[in-house]
């Protein structure tokens, strides 16, 4: 199943790719060579803002899709990136849909969003 999310995560981000939306680039690099830290903020950029502030992403969703079957040891890394990305304004961590302070000392499964703008 771990392969499977990965595999529909990596479709998902080459369907954002392909096309000529605002999160196009961000799921390009997601799916591209660089270091894991750029490519998961490239993918929870991608997820988050093409699924919208009414819909979020799960850290895991990241991780699975940079990661493959080796995503658990990315997803402290995940949820660090979310915070630093909240930190820029650039998404909202959500907890039991309540927006989470970034800088909060939270545990617990959380969920990223985009910015209503």
């Amino acid at each position: 199943m771990t392969g499977a999310m990965a595999d529909q995560l990596r479709r998902e981000l080459t369907a954002i790719a392909d096309q000529a939306g605002p999160f196009a680039d961000a799921a390009r690099a997601a799916l591209d060579d660089a270091p894991a830290g750029t490519r998961l903020e490239a993918a929870i950029l991608a997820l988050a803002g093409h699924r919208g502030p009414r819909s979020s992403t799960c850290p895991s969703d990241a991780a699975r899709a940079v990661g493959g079957e080796q995503w658990r040891a990315l997803m402290d890394d995940a949820r660090d990136t979310a915070r630093a990305l909240a930190r820029a304004g650039l998404v909202e961590i959500t907890q039991r849909g309540e927006v989470l302070d970034p800088d909060a000392d939270w545990r617990g499964p959380i969920r990223i969003r985009a910015v209503d703008r």
